[in-house]
């Protein structure tokens, strides 16, 4: 039977570090929550907790063997996109959500930077994703308004 272990020391750093996962998300989960997407403030944080935990258990228990990280990230993004999927929506000659989904692949893949101590990484995916959604939406909108459903026609 194997011994009951617990680590204070590694609680708080797994702690810090699924933390850091989750604020980060929270700047794109707030856009995609005000832009009333079928993603949001839930999701985001949820996709990103999850993928840097699951990291961390590889790392606990296979450690950091390349080989058996990759099959680890593999996965992930694999089950990450089945989950991006699910916010693609298409109908009558539109396809609606694909930026959702890709905000959901990245938050995945921001949680995974955390979990293997890649801070620069994931604040640079937050960033870039926020921006991305926050400053070329309004760029997009006026290059085809004619693309836009008539809700978001202003």
């Amino acid at each position: 039977m194997e011994s009951l272990r617990f680590s204070w020391e590694l609680f708080f750093t797994d702690f810090l570090k699924i933390a850091i996962a989750f604020v980060l998300t929270l700047p794109i989960a707030w856009e995609r929550e005000r832009s009333e997407r079928s993603a949001g403030l839930r999701t985001f944080p949820l996709v990103a907790v999850a993928s840097c935990g699951y990291v961390l258990i590889a790392l606990a228990s296979i450690g950091a063997h390349a080989s058996d990280q990759s099959r680890i990230i593999q996965g992930l993004m694999s089950g990450i996109g089945f989950i991006g999927g699910g916010a693609i929506l298409k109908g009558s000659g539109t396809v609606r959500g694909t930026a959702t989904a890709a905000s959901i692949w990245t938050t995945g893949a921001l949680g995974a930077s955390v979990a293997y101590a890649h801070y620069e990484i994931a604040v640079l995916m937050s960033a870039m994703n926020y921006l991305t959604l926050r400053v070329l939406t309004p760029i997009e909108r006026k290059i085809n308004p004619a693309d836009q459903p008539e809700e978001d026609q202003e």
